[in-house]
């Protein structure tokens, strides 16, 4: 597999095992626009490709991911589309749950570490691994709704991941959680305190990921994705033009300034 060139995303591949490290660490690995498309392209090209056995992905810095850059989303502006012209913030919205279904949808196995901040789209991401370790501190949630927002394109992988009643509480609170709970939530496998009790780990994982078959792992894969038996993209489309109805109501712009100027919203002084 011929790696792409990317600015956003440092890039390794060994032996059949790529590792993707989101390398935006001035924004605790923030999802910019670029990023999304940058991680696209990669899931695009595993795909493809029969070298790629497992992918990791991992953050720089300490911080595995904290959400969507919010800043690069309102610098769109929030001008509704004229008559026939696309929604940019349904594109945008739409453009991420399209990298999340191709992550969770890889024929690679896919393994998250989880450090730091794992809040909303990284929250996401680690929804879409196959296999989760995360650091008994590191800090998970979903704050969209402190911001105005819904997790629009998250939330449907919440809820295969954890399971509906956990995931209404947790979308709908804002609530955040260290790593040890996300062991318990069933959201991570494993948890570690240290980076070589990290590594003993991933080897170990790694050893029995490689020794099993690649296509075989492709095919059950497939057959465990396909329980649900739902379109996943007419439920994320449906998402995305709420998330943009959203974007320009009342709250996310309140939640969205609150959030940058390091204060509560209104809504949280009621």
């Amino acid at each position: 597999m011929d790696l792409p060139q990317t600015q956003t995303l440092q890039l390794s591949l060994e032996r059949g095992v790529l590792t993707v490290t989101l390398n935006r660490p001035e924004a605790k690995n923030a999802l910019s626009p670029t990023m999304i498309a940058e991680l696209t392209g990669v899931f695009d090209a595993v795909r493809a490709s029969a070298d790629v056995r497992a992918v990791i992905l991992r953050g720089a810095g300490g911080h595995f991911c904290a959400g969507g850059d919010l800043k690069e989303m309102m610098a769109g502006g929030l001008k509704p589309p004229g008559a026939g012209e696309a929604d940019p913030i349904v594109e945008y919205s739409r453009r991420f749950g399209r990298m999340l279904h191709k992550a969770s949808t890889l024929p690679a196995v896919v393994i998250a570490i989880c450090e730091g901040a794992v809040l909303g789209g990284g929250f996401g991401l680690a929804c879409v691994s196959d296999i989760a370790f995360a650091h008994a501190e590191a800090k998970f949630g979903l704050p969209e709704t402190t911001r105005g927002l819904p997790p629009a394109q998250i939330a449907p992988f919440v809820v295969e991941r954890i399971g509906l009643t956990q995931a209404r509480r947790l979308c709908l609170t804002g609530a955040q959680f260290r790593g040890t709970r996300a062991l318990e939530l069933g959201l991570v496998h494993e948890v570690f305190t240290a980076e070589d009790e990290l590594q003993v780990k991933l080897a170990d994982t790694l050893k029995q990921v490689l020794e099993c078959a690649p296509h075989a792992n492709a095919v059950t894969k497939e057959i465990i994705l396909g329980v649900a038996q739902r379109d996943m993209d007419v439920l994320l489309d449906q998402a995305a033009h709420k998330f943009a109805a959203c974007v320009r109501g009342t709250e996310a712009p309140e939640g969205i300034l609150a959030f940058m100027q390091k204060r509560k919203p209104k809504w949280a002084n009621a």
